[in-house]
């Protein structure tokens, strides 16, 4: 494909590309030198927006493009406290927001493999599901030469994957010289600095026949503190609210349940992990509820029984977490105000490393290769760890601090009734409790990725033949620092004073922060483990395809062009969970609890059990491409100055999911010089992915809201409304894999203008582009969230009866009197709910885009080069399933209360990470060795759909505006090939921070970056 061909095909073209008489070839057609691209939607990003955005990243970058929706699989997303999250450098792109698995990521216009660790995020498309997207920062940003963006559905060229569209990354090739920069940057008043170099060698060979191009890019970044922002520093942000209609709503308070403040239950003296269940009296004083439940907190706080054995702390009855909803919620805790090294963003050193080269073995014969090597290591500070619900401790009866312990030990409640609590003493279950003492921890991931290509091309006749092979892997290892499970009950359940004592509280004079009485370093010591997760994801791609450009000839030199090739692609993922979380019986670092006997499976604190998974698959492909060109300018019939139709097709046969075909035909009408009217229509697919297909029965802990509770609540009188409810519980959701789900089916549509009228001479060039489009996707993979599940439970219950997949225990006689004279039935403790992955309904995604590009070059005052960017969301409906619709029904029919929100049904336009309009403008001067430019970006607001207030309205998260700007000035040495450029520069130069949101800021959305100062320098020889 000729530069001339390319410059006609896409709404925006770097001129440097179009300068330098280079084959390129653009996403959208497989036909070499044909003009159907003409009519598709392709944004191209070349080093004016790199420089102007002083991208470091992948992430850096593709924020910057408005199509590319929020970033939901990002290092501050994931966090780093979650053993099940994709944690590292990591972003991944999201085209239209329609999930990290719908847009293909190209390396030179061939496929990349997919990051190895999944991520299940609580989204509209996602929902729940493990989900996998290639990694942005794998790609070497300082070896791109452009970045182009079909914004089109492409499974008929492409696969699957390519729901949404395509995004294609050429990097360099074919160069002769060298170029190095390095540029230092920092934001201020944080700890943030990254400095990064960069390296670009190219040598022809045997008179220009042969080339090699070498790449290396270092980049190195430090730790983000959470302490470095105030919105990041606490998150109680409720002094951010006050005096406003959301000073009482308690999302405000993100201090958690899980505190040092321990809750614990007796259980039965037969220790096989019944509870009692009985009321436990210290000299005639109950000090238990019932259910044997008690809990530590300061004297101070009301509701004391009786002394516990740490100066200035209490026993109190009932359910600790349960009762910081009403009055102990001054013992909810605030990690970041505790530890002041949790980190928003780890600490990241990245190489990159990137070759390629050909050389022509005769005139129509060439031999060309590539092979890439990337590198990323981070290190995150999270926060202690917590005990889960769903896998108990168990304290011993003999241990050494168990109040319930046997009579004579030193730690035995005074007048406990030996009908109650026998001589031998009572095991105690820990329900709750925040190991504070462990301190902070580290998080250690190594990302690493490789990719071999070697291929042939050539020609014979008027066909084109291209044929490679490519191999590609990826891996990450995540160690965390942690606790066995088994290790710290065996220091709990000690005889000696050297135990560990869970029942010790916090600091009695600031109950949310710290703690004052902490265990010995050497009794923690016992039970510290580093933990290590292994994923690989591997892609082997065989393929081969022709083109000709001129298969049948027409009227008037028009000639009918086709493409056609078959590719073979194998792909692999294997997740080697630690030994201390694989959840198999008999492996020595599994759990056991040593008191009553249950297996639990992991043995890593905090986290649920998760076998090793191991997937495969084939994927034999062919596909089919006709550019008809209809009317060409040489013809000269008024009106039609052109017409051409691209049909194609394409069939995969998966060995695991079956077979799909899906056809694309799109059109380009050029009314005038000028001015050409463009429309596509296509089906689209993607297979299952293949954690979701193989993986067994998968446990994951979240944090929900029963909202039962919240309605006794109300009704008894205990808050006023719905946004003053502060039920948040631990929810365990038990999914399982199924190998029967179906492919996801997609049909898109676009039609659109590109208008690039003549301006005459002096006038510059213009061209503005405008796109409506819709894609609806069909047979979604997702469950029926938990929450989705518990609200559903909620109505259930209201009406008599309950939502089976909310599994609980039987009611107590506290849960009885939590309800006692509101009309409804006792609430048990929940245990866990189902929610299976399965083929879910559709989703309709719509919008339109625009495009500017305007360059003025003037001999006088300089060159102007001006490009925005726009896309806006007309709607983005989700077809609720029908336990999402009954919850919708019964809240119209208020049954339900108007303040719980209702997740994944209807139009989520303008909710969560999904703005209306997102815009990006790129302006620059340049006059001799001088060059100043500024680029823009503009986020719509959003509302946070879980944030309401009292009138149920949602919290909205206001939109912004962010300017970088920068200088430049190039001392020219004799020639274009010995120049050295400054650079000084800032990014959100005018020091916005993001918008304030529940959870201080939308990660999905923003980035958590004060003004950013830097300045670089590149040579080129």
């Amino acid at each position: 494909m000729t530069t001339g061909a390319l410059y006609a095909q896409t709404d925006a073209v770097p001129q440097d590309e179009a300068d330098k008489g280079a084959e390129i070839v653009v996403i959208g057609s497989q036909i070499r030198g044909a003009n159907t691209t003409g009519a598709l939607p392709v944004n191209v990003v070349g080093e004016q927006q790199i420089e102007a955005v002083a991208a470091v990243s992948g992430a850096d970058l593709f924020r910057s493009i408005p199509q590319l929706g929020g970033v939901t699989f990002n290092e501050q997303v994931l966090g780093g406290g979650n053993a099940n999250a994709a944690r590292g450098d990591v972003s991944t792109v999201s085209l239209r927001g329609l999930g990290q698995g719908n847009t293909l990521l190209l390396i030179n216009g061939r496929r990349t493999v997919l990051h190895p660790t999944s991520q299940a995020i609580s989204g509209v498309i996602d929902s729940g599901v493990p989900t996998f997207g290639y990694n942005a920062n794998t790609i070497p940003v300082g070896n791109i030469a452009r970045v182009e963006v079909l914004r089109d559905g492409a499974a008929a060229l492409y696969g699957s994957d390519a729901v949404a569209g395509v995004v294609n990354n050429v990097l360099n090739s074919d160069f002769d010289g060298a170029k190095f920069d390095a540029q230092y940057g920092g934001a201020e008043g944080t700890n943030l600095r990254e400095f990064t170099v960069n390296g670009l060698i190219g040598k022809d060979f045997s008179e220009g026949r042969g080339n090699i191009t070498l790449f290396a890019g270092y980049a190195q970044k430090s730790k983000l503190y959470l302490s470095d922002q105030d919105y990041t520093a606490n998150v109680d942000r409720r002094g951010y609210v006050a005096g406003t209609s959301f000073a009482n709503v308690s999302a405000f308070n993100g201090t958690s349940t899980s505190t040092p403040w321990g809750t614990f239950r007796a259980l039965s003296p037969a220790a096989n992990g019944t509870f009692l269940n009985r009321t436990i009296t210290s000299n005639g004083t109950a000090f238990t509820n019932s259910s044997s439940q008690f809990h530590i907190q300061p004297s101070t706080n009301s509701g004391c029984r009786i002394p516990s054995g740490t100066t200035g702390t209490c026993y109190d009855d009932g359910n600790g977490a349960t009762e910081m909803a009403t009055v102990d919620s001054n013992l909810r805790f605030n990690s970041p105000a505790t530890f002041s090294d949790l980190t928003t963003q780890p600490s990241v050193k990245r190489i990159n490393l990137f070759a390629n080269g050909h050389f022509d073995l005769t005139d129509s014969l060439t031999l060309y290769g590539e092979a890439g090597f990337y590198r990323g290591k981070t290190q995150a500070i999270i926060g202690a760890p917590g005990s889960l619900a769903n896998i108990p401790i168990t304290v011993a009866a003999n241990a050494y601090w168990n109040p319930l312990g046997p009579v004579g030990s030193p730690n035995r409640l005074p007048g406990l009734s030996t009908a109650v609590v026998p001589a031998s003493g009572l095991p105690v279950q820990i329900t709750s409790l925040n190991y504070v003492d462990v301190g902070s921890r580290k998080v250690d991931v190594t990302n690493y990725q490789y990719r071999f290509l070697g291929g042939l091309k050539g020609q014979i006749g008027d066909w084109d033949w291209d044929t490679a092979g490519l191999y590609t892997w990826a891996t990450a290892a995540d160690t965390q620092e942690n606790f066995s499970n088994t290790l710290l009950q065996a220091a709990i359940n000690r005889t000696t004073p050297d135990a560990y004592n869970p029942f010790n509280g916090g600091c009695v004079d600031r109950p949310s922060i710290g703690d004052c009485t902490p265990n010995s370093d050497a009794t923690i010591d016992s039970f510290r483990i580093k933990a290590t997760r292994k994923t690989r994801t591997s892609l082997a791609l065989w393929d081969f395809k022709v083109s000709n450009a001129n298969l049948l000839g027409l009227w008037a030199d028009n000639s009918i062009g086709i493409a056609a090739g078959v590719e073979y692609r194998r792909e692999t993922y294997h997740d080697n969970r630690s030994p201390y979380q694989g959840g198999i019986r008999g492996v020595d670092t599994t759990y056991t609890d040593a008191v009553t006997g249950i297996f639990y499976g992991s043995d890593l604190g905090g986290a649920s059990p998760s076998p090793d998974v191991r997937g495969k698959r084939n994927v034999k492909s062919a596909y089919a491409e006709l550019a008809i060109p209809i009317f060409s300018p040489e013809m000269e019939v008024p009106f039609f100055r052109s017409l051409d139709f691209q049909i194609a097709g394409r069939y995969e046969d998966y060995s695991d999911v079956g077979s799909v075909a899906k056809p694309k035909i799109a059109g380009s009408w050029e009314l005038l010089e000028g001015m050409r009217l463009r429309g596509s229509w296509s089906q689209g697919f993607r297979a299952p992915n293949l954690e979701v297909i193989n993986t067994s029965t998968l446990d994951r802990v979240n944090t929900g809201i029963d909202y039962v509770l919240c309605e006794a609540d109300l009704r008894a009188g205990r808050i006023a409304n719905f946004s003053q409810c502060n039920r948040s519980i631990s929810v365990l959701r038990r999914s399982g894999g199924n190998p029967n789900l179906k492919p996801e089916e997609s049909e898109s549509w676009s039609f659109g203008a590109v208008f690039s009228p003549p301006l005459g001479d002096g006038w510059g060039k213009v061209t503005f582009t405008v796109d409506r489009w819709r894609i609806k996707q069909k047979n979604v993979v997702g469950l029926l969230d938990y929450q989705n599940g518990l609200n559903l439970d909620y109505l259930r219950r209201v009406q008599g009866s309950t939502n089976p997949n909310v599994v609980r225990r039987d009611p107590t006689a506290d849960d009885a009197a939590l309800v006692a004279g509101t009309g409804l039935a006792p609430v048990g403790e929940l245990l866990y709910v189902v929610a299976n992955f399965e083929n879910l309904l559709p989703v309709t995604v719509q919008g339109i885009d625009f495009n500017l590009d305007y360059l003025l070059p003037t001999a006088a005052i300089g060159t102007f080069s001006l490009n925005v960017n726009a896309s806006r969301l007309i709607s983005y409906y989700v077809d609720a399933p029908a336990g999402v619709t009954a919850v919708i029904d019964g809240r119209s029919a208020g049954l339900v209360n108007a303040g719980v929100p209702i997740q994944g049904g209807g139009d989520v336009v303008g909710r969560d990470g999904q703005p209306r309009w997102r815009i990006a403008a790129t302006l620059d001067w340049t006059l001799g060795p001088v060059k100043i430019g500024a680029f823009t970006q503009f986020i719509d607001s959003v509302y946070e759909n879980a944030v309401r207030n009292a009138s149920t309205n949602p919290w909205i998260v206001k939109g912004q505006t962010t300017v970088n700007l920068y200088a430049q000035y190039t001392f020219k040495n004799g020639g274009p090939l010995n120049d050295t450029s400054i650079q000084i520069g800032a990014r959100n130069i005018f020091d916005k921070d993001p918008p304030l949101a529940s959870t201080g800021y939308l990660s999905n959305l923003y980035q958590p970056q004060a003004r950013y100062w830097y300045t670089s320098i590149k040579k080129s020889f």
